[in-house]
């Protein structure tokens, strides 16, 4: 009897005790810890894919087109390496702007005004009737699009618990290889399609500016179901925003465990920041108990001025030790590995198309096939735009080789990101990635001494496929490096240096090029060593939540 008794004093005690716990404020961790892991956390993975797709859509769907736009736009290899360019010139110079907007208003906003901005410019750029009208709009398509690139993995990243969060970047990385793998097979399916025809008042319509506009949809529908989605906990409670947070804890937890959002356990937060519940915010901001109030000139013009000084605050330490050095030694590193990476990844589709047009040309077995063989050739053919007649139709028949090899280097992709979500929980997103930039700098070189298309494929897909895990894994872990309130400035800031090396690829490759075959694969592969010398000197430990 005595010892039942002491059982349930014991049971009691731990209610008591388990009771007391549940009213202390909870921090982050522990309130989305609290909410579990499941329906909503996959359809958010889901729509996700459909974000990432729009991403990849925007920065890459320009290099499908140059083979068989080349005629009707009269491109340069140099027009070329200015297209493939241009998108990564509009994404730097709103670098900075996105960043501050997303750590300041919020991540929602500019995933929603980002994505339909891009899907807008991206149907003005399947308008163009010429090079100067398509890169002025890929210019401005890159300007919309870089704030739902810089946002997203932040935006993913703070409704997950730090269990579950380092396999984020790996299951990015995956919904990228999946993009990448469905952009070859819709051009497939398009460009060669006899699709041309005018409308009235001599306005061309060719078959890449229907795949051009079809690559917007994902942006608009991403920009559209955006819109239902709550805003970051995380964000809410950087911002002293705790009632908001509290509540999107609440409808997460009600969608996970299919139960009513006011069994959710945890009934207080702690306060990051001073709070504002007890301060009257306009409506545009504070929208989670649904009110709706108008607000007065002078109410929105301080609303404004405090938003401008509480972003300058945010983002003063960047500018400053200890956090100054790590934001350079960041910075560069990804400056020098989306160099090397995206001079080959953008310039895949031409260099399929000259390996098969030369292939077609030269059907006797002693012709060689080397790959400096093939860029030379290619090279000499693109040189001169008088060569272009005034009938392009030839430009169009291409062999479905072309297509074929980027839809295997995409496919090699994917298998390897699998692969590599195992791996990391070995290794580490550090140590993957060094050893990961080490191989590719290898493959990068090897390129120069391809003997027939088909090494130029395995080694070509080698080296993207191993760089784009490197750069995957770098980005999960250089976001835990930062506090919070400047992680989507650093994000913004790093892409920006990284579409820098990738702008500053583009246009050398094809300058490069012109000198020999040696040159571009030797800037290549050297930056891409540099990358990883760079990455091996990161810190090992986060030091930040």
């Amino acid at each position: 009897m005595n010892n039942f008794n002491k059982m349930n004093e014991n049971i009691t005690d731990n209610k008591i005790t388990k009771n007391k716990d549940l009213l202390k404020p909870a921090n982050f961790e522990e309130a989305i810890e609290s909410t579990g892991f499941g329906l909503f956390n996959f359809i958010l993975i889901l729509i996700t894919i459909l974000c990432s797709t729009a991403n990849i859509f925007s920065s890459t769907s320009i290099s499908y087109i140059l083979p068989i736009a080349e005629c009707d736009l009269k491109l340069t290899l140099l027009n070329k390496g200015a297209l493939n360019a241009v998108t990564y010139a509009g994404m730097i110079t709103s670098a900075i702007v996105w960043g501050y907007l997303a750590d300041t208003q919020g991540r929602k906003k500019i995933l929603v005004i980002g994505c339909l901005a891009d899907a807008i410019s991206s149907a003005c750029c399947s308008l163009s009737q010429n090079f100067q009208m398509l890169i002025v709009f890929k210019f401005i398509e890159g300007f919309a699009a870089n704030g739902p690139c810089a946002v997203l993995f932040t935006y993913l990243t703070e409704f997950h618990n730090a269990k579950n969060r380092p396999r984020l970047s790996m299951i990015l990385g995956i919904i990228q290889s999946f993009a990448n793998l469905l952009l070859p097979m819709l051009a497939w399916l398009i460009l060669p399609q006899d699709w041309d025809f005018i409308i009235r008042g001599g306005f061309k319509v060719h078959s890449w500016q229907i795949f051009l506009f079809i690559c917007g949809l994902p942006s608009l529908l991403s920009g559209v179901i955006f819109i239902v989605l709550p805003e970051s906990p995380k964000f809410l409670m950087s911002q002293g925003r705790n009632t908001e947070a509290l509540f999107v804890f609440q409808q997460i937890y009600a969608v996970n465990r299919r139960q009513s959002r006011d069994s959710y356990p945890i009934r207080q937060l702690i306060e990051e920041v001073p709070s504002r519940d007890s301060i009257h915010i306009p409506s545009a901001i504070f929208t989670v108990e649904g009110k709706s109030s108008k607000l007065n000139k002078s109410q929105k013009t301080t609303s404004f001025k405090q938003s401008l000084r509480d972003g300058w605050l945010q983002m003063r330490p960047m500018f400053h030790k200890p956090l100054l050095s790590r934001y350079l030694h960041v910075y560069v590193m990804l400056f020098a590995l989306l160099l090397g990476l995206n001079s080959i990844r953008l310039w895949l589709p031409q260099l399929f198309a000259s390996i098969s047009k030369y292939e077609a040309l030269h059907t006797d077995p002693s012709d060689s096939t080397d790959l400096c063989t093939i860029l030379e050739f290619s090279v000499n053919k693109t040189q001169d735009v008088q060569s272009y007649t005034s009938d392009c139709s030839a430009y169009k028949n291409i062999s479905m080789d072309m297509y074929l090899n980027n839809i295997i280097v995409a496919v090699i992709g994917l298998l390897g990101y699998f692969c590599a979500m195992f791996i990391i929980r070995v290794l580490g997103p550090k140590r993957l990635a060094n050893y990961s930039l080490l191989v590719a700098a290898l493959f990068g070189i090897g390129l120069y001494w391809s003997t027939d298309s088909l090494a130029t494929l395995i080694i070509s897909a080698l080296f993207v496929n191993i760089s784009s895990i490197a750069t995957t894994s770098l980005n999960g872990l250089i976001l835990t490096l930062f506090p919070t309130t400047l992680r989507t400035s650093v994000a913004s800031l790093s892409m920006m240096f990284g579409r820098l090396g990738s702008l500053s690829g583009n246009l050398l490759f094809p300058i490069f090029m012109e000198y020999g075959c040696l040159p571009p694969f030797l800037m290549v592969s050297s930056m891409t060593i540099f990358a990883s010398i760079l990455s091996c000197l990161l810190p090992k430990e986060t030091e930040f939540t």
